[in-house]
């Protein structure tokens, strides 16, 4: 096995999946055209920095290695594409936080330990 998880040639067996699983598969990629094929209502450019977003909250290295460079030949800069990963850190970092109001509600709604 591998000593890292993040391994471009694991990509190459994305065919055994299309194997297995041909109909999920194509449709899987229809999806995953939509993103960076060209501009929509937001464009091209904004549509991959979203991705690298997306990717970095996702924790997708082979996403955030597509998108980054998607993105560049888009024309995003080395700040935005800064940016645009701190944000989704700044989001992920958000949910934990938000939580934290669940967990104390769930703390005091707890039974307590019983003595010892």
């Amino acid at each position: 096995m591998s000593s890292h998880y993040h391994d471009p040639t694991d990509m190459d067996l994305l065919s055994e999946v299309r194997k297995s699983a041909p109909r999920e598969f194509a449709a899987w990629m229809q999806l995953d055209q939509v993103v960076g094929i060209e501009d929509g209502a937001i464009p091209l450019k904004y549509r991959e920095l979203i991705a690298i977003a997306c990717a970095h909250v996702t924790q997708c290295v082979y996403c955030i290695e597509e998108h980054v460079g998607a993105a560049k030949r888009a024309g995003v800069s080395r700040d935005e594409l800064a940016e645009a990963a701190l944000l989704a850190a700044a989001l992920r970092a958000g949910g934990a936080g938000a939580h934290s109001a669940l967990a104390m509600k769930l703390y005091d709604s707890a039974t307590p330990a019983e003595p010892q």
